[in-house]
């Protein structure tokens, strides 16, 4: 990706700044050059953050990181190659030659950056347009709630579920409570929120429920209506209403009644009295949730029992990639010889399927992490698959590939990196140290290295 390569060639301009190696004595004949081609990245670094935060669209992302991500990659051989070739000179005539070639280079190099800030520019100007709000709720019915219903009992999350209903239904009516359900995409977070959502006992209890889906760049005014049409029948008067009018209108319909609202697809940290992490599925789950759909349709085929328990295993716990590949097993009277290939080759099978569903689902996650963090998680790829991967090893690759700012502690800095990947599910933590306060060692779900590959 574009940052990746980006924050590589700033480290090393960096590097050639700041050394006090024979490096040091080389960049002083370039110093001007080198401090402007600096300050001209880091802009586009800038840039870059700024771009995804002011744009929802994460097709115009992946436009803007296509047009940049080729230069860093190659401004940083043209200087390697140049302040190699300037030390490795023998003498004074070859060192002068070489000084001029590691001069054009950077010349080149600031003209490759220019074009790209201009090119950028020009993205963000036709990409920059955001649909307005009236235009985006119109494209909501009032009828939402029909399309919450819950087709697919969930295997695996009834401890999870009974918790949330008990806290619900015990809590006082007068008081406000916040439940937030996190893990990895795909682990069956908005299912298991359907579920409870739909329970008999909720509906019974409560006067109103609402049901909102957020994205990273929400809308505010958007959020409301979209609670309003869950909670009444509204028409065209309400769509021109401001923020705080359409705010005002929801709190008088809530007021005095107990209601439950969820907010679906947050993507920051929320505290609250209850936090619920949702776990991978353990074997026996996976198998449950792997036979309920593999044979929907069919009878019970004993001779594909070992086979599926096979593949259930290899979906490493994610319900999102269970369903998925059962999904394709069930869709065809599938040989044993079928059943088979599939579990040498799941990996095939699951970037197979047409809608890609379960690589889109990591994909949010992954579009939703911050720049730096997106260069650290997909670095990750480089490991093989199923390994333990060294905590201790993985910060210092980190560091040594310049994924981080040269200032501070750089390892304890890394350390907290990582541990932003775990916290949002996309790294598994493995291995703790005796006392319990340190991780150690760190696995990837395939699914997740599979995107890293990508």
């Amino acid at each position: 990706m574009a940052y990746a390569s980006i924050a590589s060639l700033i480290r090393m301009m960096e590097l050639l700044l700041t050394s006090d190696s024979q490096m040091l004595s080389l960049a002083c004949y370039h110093r001007e050059e080198i401090a402007a081609l600096h300050k001209k990245v880091s802009s586009v670094e800038a840039f870059l953050k700024n771009f995804e935060k002011q744009i929802g669209s994460y097709g115009a992302m992946t436009d803007l990181e296509a047009r940049i991500k080729g230069f860093p990659n190659a401004a940083e051989d043209k200087i390697e190659f140049g302040v190699r070739e300037a030390m490795r000179a023998e003498d004074e005539t070859r060192r002068g030659k070489a000084h001029e070639k590691l001069c054009e280079s950077l010349q080149q190099v600031a003209k490759d950056i220019d074009r790209v800030q201009e090119e950028s520019k020009k993205i963000q100007d036709h990409k920059g347009s955001q649909a307005s709000m009236w235009s985006l709720a119109q494209d909501t019915s009032s009828g939402k709630l029909t399309n919450l219903e819950v087709s697919d009992s969930m295997v695996g999350c009834d401890k999870e579920k009974k918790r949330i209903l008990e806290e619900l239904t015990r809590c006082p009516s007068d008081e406000l409570k916040v439940f937030p359900i996190v893990g990895m995409g795909g682990i069956g977070k908005t299912t298991l929120a359907k579920q409870v959502f739909n329970h008999p006992s909720i509906q019974s209890r409560l006067d109103v429920r609402a049901w909102a889906t957020i994205s990273k760049e929400y809308n505010a005014g958007e959020i409301l209506l979209s609670l309003l049409q869950s909670i009444l029948k509204i028409d065209d008067k309400v769509y021109s209403r401001d923020e705080a009018e359409l705010a005002d209108l929801l709190q008088k319909h809530l007021k005095r009644k107990r209601y439950l609202i969820v907010m679906d697809e947050i993507w920051s940290s929320t505290r609250a009295h209850l936090l619920l992490k949702m776990n991978l599925m353990n074997s026996d789950e996976s198998w449950n949730l792997f036979k309920r759909k593999a044979f929907v349709n069919e009878r019970f085929l004993h001779e594909l029992v070992p086979i599926g328990e096979q593949i259930a295993n290899k979906c490493q716990g994610l319900p999102l990639t269970i369903v998925v590949v059962a999904g394709i097993l069930s869709k065809s009277k599938s040989t044993k010889e079928e059943w088979e290939n599939v579990a040498e080759n799941i990996k095939f099978f699951l970037t197979k399927d047409p809608d890609e569903q379960c690589l889109r689902v990591v994909t949010l996650s992954y579009n939703h992490l911050p720049n730096d963090l997106k260069a650290c998680l997909l670095y990750l790829g480089i490991f093989p698959e199923d390994s333990e991967i060294s905590v201790k090893r993985l910060v210092r690759l980190w560091i040594a590939e310049g994924f981080l700012k040269l200032e501070g502690d750089l390892e304890e800095e890394a350390e907290n990196r990582l541990q932003d990947l775990v916290d949002r599910c996309l790294v598994l933590a493995s291995q703790k140290s005796a006392d319990g306060r340190k991780l150690e060692t760190c696995r990837v779900h395939d699914l997740v290295r599979v995107l890293c590959l990508r």
